[in-house]
């Protein structure tokens, strides 16, 4: 015989029933409070290969051996502790087998006796490795991956093993989302992938401390047979697992003519593209997150703004030399407030090629343009490294004019 409830008893029950639901609104509340709601998850990362920020800048050292040391001394006036620089294929092996390293050692050696360290980028294949390419290297394409990806692992190996725990980075690649950079051919992502796995097992098996960084992409809401954009090849990357072969993963990030503060949303409601931001780089980040990535660091390779006012695909674009000056402090301060630890090394271009002039695109990047503002910003504007500060300072101060010496972050 089953007995009717109690009046006593279906009071405890409700009171029960309501306790428990206090409980897991009161745990829900607690949950919620300890789940982070920063959505690039800076809390994730734990072993950063870089110092959270580490100041670096694009170079051109190889041939001018006059301007050389003169780059050099800029870069340590700047108090960047890292130097860019293009160690070019086709100019250490211009034939197979044949290795040419008299000019790397001399740039290793000048380098770090001025205390600089150096992230070569890697790529500009030699002609007879790319015999497949689609069309002829300097007219066509600027540069193709190998016919044969053994060769590039050599190659990779090679200067892994003969400068290990000399060479503090290596970029594999640049911008290999543009056919220009891939023998104007349709960008692969998967073939990108398989490219940077052999160079980086090949650097890792003779330098197992070395980081090796994914190539920066060019920002592009464009997808034709030429150009995929940056974001969907960047997925396209993590689709065939790239993930696995780099140590950090590589953005580039020209800050075209909005400020740098300007969020990709922001620029979408101004009628402009969410590529065309400096801070582009959040969706870049967004997606490592979505793929469960958070861990792993970014590195900006390229970042700057351009004073182009001859040539059509950049000069509607260009700011000003004042523009330019302000916007890249702005654009390291914003990263040090809000990019940290995630963010390593932010890579600014250009000390300029001794053999550009104002037909060259390339020369209205450089932050030596004009009266020198961008230069002398860029040198004495506060820096953040670790838990290290480097405070701003003044342009008359003895460290301004390099009569002190300012240790950079390292």
């Amino acid at each position: 015989m089953i007995s009717k409830p109690t009046e006593r008893g279906m009071i405890i029950s409700a009171f029960a029933i309501f306790a428990a639901s206090v409980l897991l609104i009161v745990l829900g509340i607690v949950y919620d409070r300890g789940v982070s709601r920063d959505p690039f998850r800076a809390d994730a990362i734990q072993n950063p290969r870089f110092t959270s920020l580490t100041y670096g800048i694009q170079t051109f050292l190889w041939w001018d051996k006059s301007k050389a040391q003169l780059s050099m001394d800029w870069a340590r006036l700047m108090v960047f502790s890292h130097v860019k620089q293009i160690f070019a294929w086709k100019d250490i092996e211009p034939a197979r087998g044949d290795f040419h390293f008299d000019r790397a050692d001399e740039l290793l050696n000048e380098l770090e006796g001025k205390g600089l360290k150096v992230v070569a980028r890697l790529g500009d294949s030699p002609d007879w490795a790319i015999t497949k390419a689609n069309g002829k290297k300097g007219v066509d394409f600027l540069d193709a991956p190998p016919d044969d990806l053994n060769d590039w692992a050599t190659f990779c190996g090679a200067l892994g093993s003969r400068y290990k725990g000399r060479i503090a980075a290596y970029q594999v690649w640049n911008e290999p989302n543009l056919d220009r950079e891939w023998g104007h051919r349709p960008p692969n992502a998967g073939g990108y992938v398989g490219l940077l796995k052999v160079c980086s097992e090949a650097i890792h098996a003779a330098d197992p401390q070395a980081i090796v960084i994914s190539a920066g992409l060019s920002p592009t809401g464009t997808w034709t047979e030429t150009v995929t954009p940056d974001d969907t090849f960047f997925q396209q990357m993590y689709d065939a697992g790239f993930q696995q072969y780099a140590d950090v993963a590589g953005v580039n990030a020209p800050g075209y003519n909005f400020p740098p503060e300007t969020s990709p949303d922001q620029a979408e409601a101004l009628g402009g593209h969410r590529f065309g931001t400096f801070r582009r780089v959040e969706d870049m980040r967004k997606i490592m997150v979505k793929n469960g990535d958070a861990a792993r660091q970014m590195a900006i390779l390229e970042m700057g703004w351009t004073q182009d006012p001859i040539h059509e695909a950049y000069a509607w674009f260009a700011v000003t030399e004042k523009q330019q000056a302000d916007y890249f402090v702005r654009a390291y301060q914003y990263a040090a407030d809000h990019w940290r630890p995630w963010m390593g090394l932010m890579s600014a271009i250009y000390l300029p090629n001794p053999a550009w002039d104002e037909n060259n695109e390339e020369f209205w990047w450089s932050v030596t343009l004009g009266e020198g503002r961008t230069f002398m910003g860029l040198a004495n504007m506060a820096k953040y490294c670790g838990t290290r500060t480097i405070p701003a300072r003044d342009p008359g101060s003895p460290e301004a004019m390099g009569l002190a010496t300012v240790v950079p972050c390292s």
